[in-house]
Formats: structure tokens, sequence, C-alpha cells
């Protein structure tokens, strides 16, 4: 079995990497990244090319190793300063189309993707725990969010023509780990936890080695279609706060937002008033269908999660 990975220098991409190498030995894995070079040892089973996911090169690189299944990773998680929304678009929406198509022109058999919680959206009138039914509403005003909406959007598409091409998609809620960067890792960060006044902000956590496993799972599991990944359960801002030992400070929602515009304003934070939103209508998993369908029971509830994020913090 050949195995492709995009965005294999990632967070999830080099631990699925590292994984395959000492619980697999059927499979060649091709890492790929945009990178000059891995940080992981290359062997007879893990070959290391250099690509870019918008590539006109990407086809051939299929043809050539005979790939069988690609795990597609690649996508902008977490901006740069000098990012802007053509360029994550490149990557994240026409950098799928040009996966996919690679995959429909070499018969690749599965195609496993990331997607996020998010692609359901910041709206107020959420359900309290959305399922895989509810529609994707990721908003225009974030990125990821409606961008990870237009990727499953295509991806519906191109199965509707294209059903021999296996695909798993995977919704993920909130990954924490031993070392987890991001911008909700920042808000834990803080002296205090920002909250908007009447919102009880809840977080799904789920931990990174789970999520990796259901990516190896998946590579032989019978099932296809949508999964939300994440630990059963949520936490509001209060209960993150009192595991941090840290106060909330609530504001209204009206002062954040204008507070948010006036400092992405004078260019003091990349955030914008759209944030609030990010905050308050947070997107809660529920995770049946991953335990009853797919078949995988995570390690650790939300609340777990949480806690060995805590400890392992305390311990650096």
């Amino acid at each position: 079995m050949n195995i492709l990975i995009t965005g294999a220098m990632g967070y999830l991409g080099s631990q699925i990497v590292k994984r395959l190498m000492t619980e697999r030995n059927d499979c060649h894995v091709i890492a790929t990244d945009i990178k000059l070079e891995p940080d992981f040892e290359l062997t007879d089973s893990i070959t290391y090319e250099q690509v870019d996911v918008r590539s006109s090169e990407l086809q051939q690189l299929f043809e050539r190793y005979h790939v069988d299944t690609v795990i597609h990773l690649a996508t902008i998680v977490t901006p740069g300063k000098k990012s802007d929304r053509s360029f994550e678009y490149s990557v994240d929406v026409e950098g799928t189309r040009n996966v996919i198509e690679a995959c429909v022109a070499t018969n690749v058999k599965r195609l496993i993707v990331s997607s996020s919680g998010a692609a359901y959206g910041y709206h107020a009138d959420n359900v309290n725990w959305i399922s895989e039914d509810e529609p994707i509403r990721g908003n225009g005003a974030f990125a990821y969010a409606y961008h990870k909406r237009l990727v499953e959007e295509m991806l519906a598409d191109y199965h509707e023509s294209n059903q021999e091409l296996e695909q798993i998609i995977f919704r993920i809620g909130t990954i924490l780990g031993e070392n987890v960067d991001n911008q909700i890792t920042d808000l834990f960060k803080k002296p205090y936890i920002l909250g908007v006044k009447g919102s009880k902000s809840p977080f799904v956590f789920i931990w990174d080695q789970d999520v990796v496993s259901c990516f190896i799972r998946a590579i032989d599991s019978d099932q296809t279609g949508i999964y939300n990944i994440a630990g059963d359960g949520a936490l509001t801002i209060d209960e993150i706060a009192e595991q941090l030992g840290k106060s909330v400070i609530r504001l209204p929602a009206s002062l954040l937002r204008f507070g948010l515009a006036g400092l992405k304003k004078l260019r003091l934070t990349q955030y914008g008033p759209e944030q609030l939103d990010f905050l308050r209508y947070r997107p809660v998993l529920d995770n049946t269908k991953m335990k009853k369908e797919f078949g995988f029971v995570p390690s650790y509830t939300s609340a777990q999660v949480f806690q060995r994020f805590v400890a392992q913090k305390q311990e650096e």
C-alpha cells in the first residue's frame, strides 16, 4: 500500500508519519510538504517529496508512486502576519481541488481529509450538540471556517460523479496535546480568561494522539463518510478558568466588538470584531457517530483532555 500525506510537516502530519513508521510495516509512506527537508528520519518505507499542493506536478507524483490512499492535511490553520485571504483560499480550496483531481486522474482508492468543527460555523442558532446531519455554515468572516465549508461542498460534488474514490472526512474539535500552540491555547495563557457576557462559550477537546489514531484507523476502515472527532462532553469557559486557577472577565458583546475593531485598525492585533462570534457561538460536536459507526472511542473526555493539557504545561 502506498500512502501519500500532504502537509506532512505540520503538527498532525508529522505525528501521523511517525506513528505509521512504528505501527505499520506493510506500507510505503510518501510524505509531502512545502518545506525543503523533513524533520524525521527517512527509511526504506518513508519517502519525502517537497511539493506545493497547488502544483501541476502533483498528479505526476501520484502516478510515480502508484498512490492508493491520500491523507490530505495541508491547510492554513494559523495565518502568518503577511498572509491574506487570497493566499489562504489558494492553499485551502484550490489546493484541495488539485489534490482531488490528482486522486481521480490516477485512480486513488481512498481520500482521508482533515476538516474541522469550524465548518459548522459560529452562529447564535447552532443546536446544543451538532451532529454530522446539521448543515455546514462556515462563516465568511472566518477564512478557516469558510474554506472548510467550501472544501466539504466541493468534496460532496466530486463524490457524486466519482463514487469510486472513497472519502472519509473528519470534522475535528479543538485539539490539545503536549506541543499544541495556536490561537485557542493563546486564550489560556493570559492572566485571566476573556468571556462574553451572557455566553458560556463551551469547548469540546480531543487529545492529539486520538486524532492521529483516527487517521491511522481510516486507512483500512470499512467505513466512509463524515465524522465529528471530539471527546465526550464539553467545558464552559468558567470550568476552563477554574482548572487554570484564573478568573473570567466577562465583557458586553458591544464593548468587545468596538475594542477589537479599534485594536485591529491600529494594527495592535490580527483579530477583528468577528472574533466575538468565535468566542460566544462555539459549535459543540456530538461524537455519537464516531463511536457507533466509525468504531473509535476516544481515550479521554473533553474534561480529561484539558486536565492533561494543564498538567503538562505545569510541568514545563
